[in-house]
């Protein structure tokens, strides 16, 4: 159990191993406080390689607290496209204009104090204060939890709050005062590249090897245990992509909930026919002249799953004055791409709008 587990005796190995074993990123080339806090946000449900064009476009375009925190909403969230989970991007927001009323404009050098800031919970104010200002406090995510639940072989359902906190209180009086930046990185290091979430662990590359109970045992297979999530709620949609030649139908969704005040196709609920199609579009005073099934798609958050099916509509040439319902805009489709954000839910059904979403890969 991690409880009775030396953990002492773990330090000094991985600051040993790590200067020679870091990955070269941006947001550690320049470990400023505002780059952290931008890399800890996007990274949270985004592998790495997939987080780096995005960071270098954000920060190109908000270099700084003051300019995220004056953004447009609609260009933060377009800024945002791809990544997913746009709360993030949100909370990010008010959180700097937060910082800006309160702070000064910096991201306090406090513990605590990152806590009451929106959408900074305890890892993420972990990883600002250690890496930033080198503060002695823990940064406990999931692959610091994976590295302490296998060296010390204990079984705890990480999905508890409980054994996340536990493993914070212990890691504590064991973070050498002078040197927490590099004790955070090197165990997010070992997490990420060694001691890997999906397939074997590296354990002949690791520097815990002979301090590890999962390798002298081989239990790490079965490291660490993960409760059962509860199962997804199914929600059945039809996606339409309505256009003419050049325009698109879109839709901006609710100020609050699920995907808040994003742009999306119309969709609807159920997996509905041509012909109740056709009527939901003239129900928007549009004239459809054909109407083409398309393929099906899913896409899941963290608690519903959409199974989608989709069709193309074209309707008679689109006019704003032709559509007398709130919260839709006919886009042409270059403007689409620079403008309004999609959620990447929608993905599939963008080519037929010829855009693309988030970074295109050159």
């Amino acid at each position: 159990m991690l409880k009775d587990y030396p953990i002492e005796r773990l330090i000094q190995p991985l600051l040993e191993w790590y200067p020679s074993h870091a990955r070269v990123l941006p947001w550690r080339e320049d470990a400023s406080p505002y780059r952290v806090w931008v890399s800890e946000i996007m990274l949270q449900q985004t592998r790495v390689e997939a987080v780096k064009p995005y960071f270098e476009r954000f920060l190109t375009a908000l270099p700084d607290i003051a300019s995220l925190a004056q953004c447009p909403q609609d260009r933060l969230l377009k800024l945002w496209e791809g990544l997913g989970y746009y709360n993030r991007a949100r909370n990010m927001q008010a959180a700097a204009r937060t910082v800006m009323e309160e702070y000064g404009g910096e991201l306090p050098a406090d513990y605590e104090a990152l806590l009451k800031l929106k959408g900074i919970g305890n890892y993420t104010a972990g990883a600002i204060a250690s890496i930033a200002y080198g503060i002695p406090v823990p940064a406990v995510d999931g692959n610091v939890l994976r590295i302490l639940m296998r060296v010390s072989e204990d079984d705890s359902d990480i999905m508890k709050q409980s054994v996340k906190s536990e493993a914070e209180r212990l890691l504590l009086p064991v973070i050498p005062k002078d040197n927490a930046a590099m004790l955070t990185q090197a165990m997010m290091e070992l997490g990420a590249t060694v001691c890997v979430p999906n397939g074997e662990p590296k354990c002949g590359e690791c520097p815990w090897q002979k301090h590890c109970l999962a390798f002298a045992h081989q239990s790490f297979q079965s490291l660490p245990r993960k409760g059962k999530p509860k199962p997804r709620k199914i929600e059945e949609k039809t996606v339409l992509v309505i256009r003419d030649g050049e325009k698109v139908l879109l839709h901006r969704r609710p100020k609050k909930g699920l995907l808040a005040g994003m742009y999306e196709f119309p969709n609807l609920e159920g997996h509905l026919s041509r012909e109740e199609v056709a009527r939901y579009v003239e129900g928007l005073e549009l004239l459809p002249l054909k109407i083409e099934p398309l393929e099906q798609a899913k896409h899941i958050f963290s608690h519903i799953e959409w199974q989608m099916t989709g069709y193309m509509v074209r309707v008679a040439q689109l006019d704003e004055a032709d559509l007398h319902k709130e919260g839709y805009v006919f886009a042409e489709s270059y403007v689409s791409e620079e403008k309004y954000a999609i959620p990447a839910a929608f993905s599939r059904y963008t080519k037929y709008m010829d855009i693309h979403l988030g970074i295109r890969k050159e």
